[in-house]
Formats: C-alpha cells, sequence, structure tokens
C-alpha cells in the first residue's frame, strides 16, 4: 500500500511498509542527509515511519496556535506516570518526573550535578557510542566493566562490576535495555547489579530510552522496581515514536537519593527542551498505545525476516535477534573485514551501518544494523551487505 508522508490512520500490520524511498529521501533528518544518495542509509537510531495520528494532531494544532514559546512541561510528568504505570507496572510519583532536553543531555547534567569532577563512571561495553563521546563532557572519567558473552548473546561481567565498584567508582551508567546488543535484562539481572551497586554506595543512572520498545517475548522492568533509593531513570518517548529531534525526554528519581540529586538540576533546564516536544511526547504517553503496538508487531517480523535473510545470503553473520528496539548487532568476524566492517560495507555496498568499534571493548568486527524500516528497504540492506561480501 501507498501511505502518504506523515500519515497513520486505520491501524493495520502493513503500514508501516507503506513509505517509499522516494519520501524517505525527502526528509532532512541525520539518517537521511549524512551520506549520498547512493548509499541506503541504515545506521543512525531513527525509524523509516509515518508520524503517529495522535502527535501529529498536536503538532498541527501547536503551530495553528502559533504556541511555540518557551518551554513548560505541563502534563508531562502526569502522562508518564500514568504510562509507566499501565504499560510497565511501575508506579511513578509525578512529583519525581523532571523534564530534560534529552537522555544524554539528562546523563550529562545528572552526573554534573554529583559534584565530583574526574569521578568514575562505569559503562558495560560495547555500549552506545556517545557514552564515550558525550559523557565526558560533564567531567567525569569513565571506567569499562565490558558484558560478559554468554553464548551467542550477553550478560553483566559482575567480577568486573565488583573490581569497578572497589576502584572508588561511585556512578554506574546503565543501558537498559541495552544498546548495542539487544539485551532486555531480566529482573534477577538487575537486582544483582543493584545489590552489588548497594554494597559500594553507587549510584546507577538507568538509561532506558529504548524500555517502551521491548518486543514480543520480553519485558522490560524499570530498574527502581528492583533498587533501594540509589538510582535515576531517563528515559523519552522519543526512540518509541520516532520524534527524537522534538527535544523532550524525562529523568526520573528512584527513591530519596535520586530525589535529592534531581533537585540540584539548573532550573533553566526546562528551556533547552522543546515545547513541541513535550506537546508530542504527552500525546503519545496519553494516546499512542495502539500505534506502538503495531509497530512492535511490524519490528517482530523484521528480526524474524533479518534471521531469515541472513542464513540465506551471509550464513557466516553471527546474529542473535535483538529482545528490544529496531537494532541489530552483528558479528562479522567470519569474513575477515578487520575491525570496521561497517566501511567495507559503505565502500563496496554502499549501505551504511553504525560501525562497533565506536561502543567500545568488543566492538571490533561488529557492526549495527537498524531494522526499523520497511521490509523492503531491509531486504535491500541484506541485498547490499551480501554484494559487498562477495
Amino acid at each position: 500500500m501507498s501511505v502518504p508522508a506523515g500519515t497513520m490512520t486505520g491501524m493495520t500490520d502493513d503500514d508501516f511498509d507503506g513509505i517509499g524511498l522516494d519520501v524517505l529521501r525527502r526528509r532532512r533528518s541525520s539518517k537521511w542527509v549524512t551520506h549520498p544518495a547512493d548509499v541506503l542509509p541504515a545506521f543512525v537510531a531513527e525509524l523509516d515511519v509515518p508520524l503517529a495520528d495522535p502527535i501529529r494532531r498536536v503538532l498541527h494544532e501547536a503551530v495553528d496556535l502559533g504556541d511555540l514559546g518557551y518551554t513548560e512541561p505541563v502534563g508531562l510528568a502526569e502522562a508518564f506516570a500514568g504510562w509507566a504505570a499501565t504499560a510497565l507496572d511501575w508506579t511513578v510519583d509525578p512529583a519525581d518526573v523532571h523534564l530534560v532536553p534529552d537522555v544524554m543531555v539528562g546523563l550529562i547534567e545528572v552526573v554534573r550535578a554529583l559534584g565530583d569532577p574526574g569521578g568514575a563512571v562505569v559503562v558495560n561495553p560495547p555500549v552506545y557510542r556517545p557514552f564515550f563521546t558525550d559523557l565526558p563532557e560533564s567531567g567525569c572519567r569513565l571506567v569499562e566493566a565490558p558484558l560478559a558473552r554468554d553464548g551467542a548473546g550477553y550478560t553483566f561481567d559482575l567480577d568486573a562490576l565488583a573490581a569497578a565498584y572497589r576502584g572508588g567508582a561511585r556512578v554506574h551508567l546503565l543501558s537498559s535495555p541495552h544498546n548495542p546488543v539487544g539485551r532486555v535484562w531480566t529482573a534477577a539481572e538487575l537486582r544483582a547489579v543493584a545489590e552489588l551497586a548497594d554494597r559500594y554506595g553507587v549510584l546507577v543512572l538507568s538509561d532506558e530510552i529504548h524500555g517502551p520498545l521491548a518486543l514480543p517475548g520480553s519485558r522490560h522492568v524499570p530498574f527502581p522496581t528492583v533498587a533501594g533509593d540509589g538510582c535515576v531513570v531517563l528515559t523519552s518517548a522519543s526512540k518509541a515514536w520516532n520524534i527524537p529531534g522534538l527535544k523532550c525526554a524525562v529523568a526520573v528519581a528512584g527513591g530519596p537519593r535520586g530525589r535529592e540529586l534531581l533537585g540540584r538540576l539548573p532550573a533553566d533546564l526546562r528551556y533547552r527542551a522543546g515545547l513541541l516536544g513535550v506537546v508530542a511526547s504527552v500525546a503519545a504517553f496519553t494516546e499512542g498505545e495502539p500505534w506502538r503496538a503495531a509497530l512492535l508487531a511490524h519490528l517482530d517480523r523484521n528480526r524474524r525476516l533479518l534471521a531469515d535473510l541472513l542464513a540465506e545470503r551471509l550464513p557466516g553473520v553471527g546474529y542473535r535477534p535483538p529482545e528490544a528496539s529496531f537494532l541489530a548487532w552483528l558479528d562479522l568476524a567470519a569474513y575477515g573485514l578487520g575491525d570496521d566492517p561497517a566501511r567495507v560495507l559503505l565502500e563496496r555496498g554502499r549501505v551504511a551501518l553504525e560501525p562497533g568499534v565506536g561502543f567500545g571493548r568488543g566492538g571490533a568486527g561488529f557492526a549495527r544494523l537498524n531494522i526499523g524500516t520497511s521490509r523492503a528497504l531491509l531486504t535491500e540492506a541484506v541485498d547490499r551487505m551480501a554484494t559487498a561480501l562477495r
């Protein structure tokens, strides 16, 4: 079917296959302007989807009203708390919800608020590249406690975490669900981290931006539901409803310690967020569930489609379907392309994946593929990869 840009009504199973490449190439976001027009982009975490109708409607209303002034978080805390209770079985006091411009800015400001310049922050590579490139803006020092391989997948290395904590780290930056490996951490895994952090007095900052995208068979567990008071969650509607450019996220206190810390955030931080982001996020949390459910069904099909395509055309690629989100972590070491196979795929196949080397230790030989697109474009991406590896 053909869906006009920005339109999605009467949700059906196939609506997310409706936007063609001609429409997508008219977009001006990073995904579509970073590379030349002959490159198929499948790197940055943007979805190739129409905008959800409730979000489109409230944005049009705001523009028609000329409601484009300075940002106030009107209705955001209540909307998020209501959604968290229904979707995640997580009871949140709206008073504990703070507006921040996006998750990375929120993380930087929270670490700054700790008042510990040069303090160590633990990360679990391979992990989201901006943890390495952006978080040092806060003045912190990163300490790596790499994930452990668990067959074809990953788990926490609790011994490495304990060593980092004993070494003086007082903050642990957790990716949950994990980007790029696609794990949805179980309650038992998170509880083990929480108990260890509590023993050493470590504050856990949990980046849960992919939490709304837990796929069928998995359930996202918000960290505060298994921890004591030593945590802060940062999350957003931006990934699940594809609105990162509108700049709106939330920092949520997980108990008294988190509450006191968030109280130190700059009072004017809200003005760095976007009013349209607040408006769109409220609509997502209060009216966007049917759209999200349809998206999750589409992504579930795509992760299974990718498994079939790789088995048929690139059987040497190591792939464990993600448990959340639309990012596939691919092991291309068998093809002998060196530490950065994404560079070879771009040069030979004109398909852009995110280089694994940017995710820290354990990323060499890997690349991250965005499967949040139509089945036709996902198939073309694998075709181009196969062409590059002939």
